[in-house]
């Protein structure tokens, strides 16, 4: 496998607005450096002072220099079928796509992050900027914030990292989409044109139909996930039907989980059903031992008939929430399925339980504590609103929940946040109740500790 390291030099920090100034590339199979290409490169318009400063690169020096449809077609025959290698791949590869994007050619390759994989591989750095971290990993820099110079740098890095485990850094590679695995009517820059922000987002086949909804903190990215699914034979089906895409920001992920629910029901989507996997299999669920204790147990939902007290992703999910459960409301560990023994939890023998284990502490005493839990999950004739951000920087979103039932949500401009409960109230739009939005909103709270809650 041969990989292509990269950095640019360019007259900004937008990857979309930034044009490049030098380009430099070299290409290595991990151990050794097989070939090299640098050039500077005329971006057709001044370069910014603080860039030259920064670089050393001016007006001047670009003069003459080749445009970079000058020497486009050399890059991609350079790199071929390498994969693209930067530190921090995010900014010098979407630049690369910009420029050639600007030439009417969809550039797409395999792509790897030099500070993504040294964070993993390599961890407890103050700092992975490629100045920071090759000064603590003795890799020396010459010609800092040239091409060349950091192209070579990272070049180091990369081969320090693929002989400490190749296998650990491969992993990193990043598989781009291809647009021949695609349906021919979906326009890709409008695939790359998505935020990456918190909201809901729709797909539409051929004959404008709604096939799938989904939500996501980082739309563009999980629109991405699908696009490159080649592991699901019903995801590859979608994928390949799929000609448009919509989304809408929410800029609250609760917003995003109940608007999704609520149009899913509504809508019912061909892929939502094909593709259902229960992203919440576990539940919480409570019964009397012999002696009267409340025992709280996590089983699979779908081994009950009574709906849970709360839900989870996954058995560590559940765990943590039980030790959270046990250190805040000193619960016995035998009692909550974290220490399974027929006699006495360790807890006890370090005098860390109060003993409901072996039957010592008053059963109404321990079952105060637990129904405790049951009164912070379930909100009970509580009002409040969950405040959130907003779709802009402008904004708070809002979710009501009144008399202990979820009635719906809006936003208000930040302005408004010291304003009366009932102006609040008017900005929200009102929904029903169901089971799954009162799951969503109890799973919120539980999971985020710091959640603005204003009640009232």
């Amino acid at each position: 496998m041969v990989f292509a390291v990269t950095d640019l030099e360019t007259t900004g920090g937008s990857t979309k607005s930034t044009k490049i100034t030098e380009i430099a590339i070299y290409l290595t199979d991990g151990e050794k450096i097989i070939d090299e290409y640098s050039s500077l490169i005329n971006p057709e318009q001044n370069i910014p002072p603080f860039i030259t400063r920064l670089t050393g690169i001016n007006d001047e020096m670009v003069r003459d220099a080749p445009r970079f449809f000058e020497i486009a077609k050399d890059i991609i025959e350079f790199i071929g079928d390498a994969v693209f290698v930067a530190h921090n791949v995010g900014f010098d590869y979407n630049v690369l796509r910009s420029e050639y994007i600007n030439l009417g050619y969809d550039f797409r390759k395999e792509h790897l992050c030099t500070v993504r994989s040294t964070r993993y591989m390599i961890p407890g750095h103050a700092s992975y900027s490629l100045g920071k971290i090759a000064n603590d990993l003795n890799i020396q820099v010459e010609n800092r914030h040239r091409a060349a110079g950091d192209a070579l740098a990272t070049v180091k890095l990369f081969q320090l990292l693929y002989q400490k485990s190749n296998k650990d850094l491969l992993k990193f590679i990043q598989k781009d989409i291809q647009p021949k695995h695609l349906h021919p009517g979906l326009d890709l820059q409008t695939i790359d044109e998505l935020p990456k922000r918190t909201g809901i987002y729709k797909f539409y086949n051929e004959d404008n139909s709604l096939i799938y909804i989904g939500k996501s903190k980082n739309i563009r990215s999980r629109v991405m996930q699908h696009l490159k699914n080649n592991s699901s034979k019903k995801g590859v089906t979608m994928r390949d039907e799929l000609v448009r895409v919509e989304y809408e920001l929410t800029g609250s992920e609760t917003i995003a989980l109940l608007k999704e629910s609520a149009l899913i029901k509504k809508f019912k989507p061909r892929y939502n059903r094909a593709l259902r996997k229960d992203k919440y299999p576990f539940g919480l669920y409570t019964f009397q031992d012999g002696n009267g204790y409340i025992n709280l147990v996590v089983d699979r939902v779908k081994n009950k008939t009574t709906p849970p007290l709360t839900t989870f992703s996954s058995k560590i999910e559940s765990n943590r929430f039980l030790e959270y459960c046990q250190s805040q409301f000193q619960l016995c560990k035998k009692l909550i399925g974290l220490y399974p023994t027929k006699s006495a939890c360790f807890n006890y023998h370090i005098k860390e339980c109060k003993g409901a284990c072996v039957g010592e502490e008053p059963v109404a005493e321990y079952n105060h504590r637990v129904e405790a839990i049951f009164d912070k999950l379930n909100f009970e004739m509580e009002s409040f609103f969950i405040v959130e951000s907003g779709r802009t920087k402008e904004e708070l979103s809002l979710v009501l929940i009144e008399n202990g039932s979820y009635r719906g949500y809006g936003y208000i401009n930040k302005f408004m946040s010291n304003d009366s409960i009932e102006n609040w109230k008017e900005a929200v739009e009102y929904h029903t109740e169901d089971k799954d939005s009162r799951m969503i909103i109890q799973r919120m709270i539980r999971l985020n500790k710091k959640i603005d809650l204003r009640k009232f």
